[in-house]
């Protein structure tokens, strides 16, 4: 019995050395997985996303995260470099389709609603209402409203570009006509067309015009229309605000007397006015790439005029950034966004390496903005930072529902024919609100 006994004991010992060693096997992977380097990836376009030319891409997004990494010891941040505007979409469709694609990506124009509809957009309310650091009103609320999709919070806005009004300063200087300020209307810019619209050779042609590339677009916007309801179940297009922006720019185009305003005219600073990408000031404006387009004549920016019941008002281009809905680091990824879209040194970073505009209150309203837009060719003017920030307060988000485009397209072509006179206002409106009723709701 004794000797049993000690078998017992000797197998009982033989058990709890092996569970030991077990336990220190699991604890070892464990541990090392615990020191594995963590992969967060992101998705992001080479290049300009405004189509201008630009010198390092990479800058922003290389110093925001590597404050991220020494911020998060052990996580390494991937993206793949070189892939061009016009290649994306179809690169993040693939990687979605395959399962790889990235933690945090950029979203292409245009497809938020596509890519919320596939559930490849993470709902972002959850983590914002549980974080007590991040405060949506710190964003321009244009901005903010473009990455919000049937009430729910799917993106954050990175960067912006709002539309302004170019304005050829040697050719109102000429004509002895003073710069527009801040509260100018459609009769404004009707009236300083018509002046500066002229034959000024004698020979018997119009060469110097007011206005190029105006639209109704622009006009209905300034008007303080909405053409469509935001979720896309709608359309507005028989508003009287409608139509009094339509009518606007067809009075307008009239004052050229049939000819056709090219931007080769602008070019040559033949034209007094001209609506423009903020991004387009923002890469011509300083040397180098002044000296290869506009280099004739001084130019500056100004707000778009008001319409009658408007405030000038724009919508926004705005570059959004996502959460893949398949993330495994739901965390590291909200931290990540949080440090490309909301962290403001990388806002303020923005304003020095990027042609957009930082899509914060604090950024635009810090005392960097005069210096960076102060960087200009000495003599041909600084552009009034209070414009921009007057333009950015009041713009407002585009619509993003799914047929948008789809949408605009339609509306493009048929009031385009009411401006060029080859339907009548009211009947035309008309139709166009029934075509569009039948693609909105089929």
């Amino acid at each position: 019995m004794r000797y049993v006994g000690k078998k017992a004991v000797v197998f009982s010992m033989a058990i709890t050395a092996a569970l030991l060693a077990v336990v220190g096997a699991v604890f070892a992977i464990l541990s090392r997985e615990q020191d594995k380097e963590k992969i967060l990836r992101f998705g992001m376009i080479a290049g300009s996303y405004w189509d201008v030319p630009t010198g390092s891409c990479y800058e922003v997004v290389d110093g925001a995260i590597r404050r991220f990494e020494e911020a998060h010891p052990g996580v390494r941040v991937e993206y793949d470099s070189g892939i061009l505007k016009e290649d994306y979409p179809e690169w993040l469709a693939e990687q979605i389709l395959l399962g790889t694609e990235p933690d945090v990506f950029m979203i292409p124009e245009g497809e938020l609603d596509i890519l919320v509809s596939l559930g490849a957009l993470k709902d972002l309310d959850p983590l914002i209402e549980k974080d007590g650091t991040f405060h949506s009103d710190t964003y321009y609320e244009g901005a903010y409203a473009y990455g919000n999709i049937r009430d729910a919070q799917y993106a954050l806005p990175y960067e912006s570009v709002p539309t302004l009004m170019f304005v050829n300063k040697t050719l109102l200087q000429k004509e002895k006509i003073p710069l527009p300020g801040a509260d100018w209307t459609w009769d404004d810019l009707l009236s300083i067309c018509r002046k500066v619209t002229k034959d000024t050779d004698g020979d018997g042609v119009i060469d110097q015009f007011g206005c190029f590339d105006y639209g109704w677009q622009e006009a209905v916007d300034s008007s303080g229309a909405f053409l469509f309801e935001k979720d896309g179940s709608a359309a507005y297009l028989t508003d009287p605000k409608v139509e009094a922006g339509v009518k606007f720019v067809r009075d307008l185009n009239s004052v050229n007397e049939g000819y056709v305003v090219t931007a080769r005219e602008f070019d040559q600073g033949k034209v007094a006015f001209r609506p423009f990408a903020f991004s387009e000031y923002r890469t011509y404006k300083p040397y180098p790439w002044r000296i290869k387009k506009y280099s004739d004549f001084e130019w500056d920016c100004v707000k778009l005029p008001s319409g009658p019941d408007g405030q000038g008002q724009v919508k926004l281009d705005t570059l959004l950034m996502g959460i893949g809905s398949r993330t495994r680091q739901e965390q590291l990824a909200w931290e990540f966004i949080k440090t490309l879209c909301y962290e403001e040194e990388t806002q303020l970073h923005l304003l020095e390496a990027s042609q957009g505009m930082p899509v914060q209150r604090s950024a635009v309203q810090s005392p960097l903005l005069r210096q960076v837009l102060g960087n200009d060719i000495p003599g041909n003017g600084d552009m009034d930072v209070e414009v921009i920030r007057q333009v950015m307060e009041e713009a407002v988000a585009a619509p993003n529902f799914r047929l948008y485009p789809s949408a605009m397209a339609l509306a493009d072509g048929e009031i385009s024919r009411i401006i060029s006179g080859e339907m009548s206002m009211d009947s035309g409106l008309l139709k166009l609100q029934r075509e569009m009723n039948g693609l909105l709701r089929p």
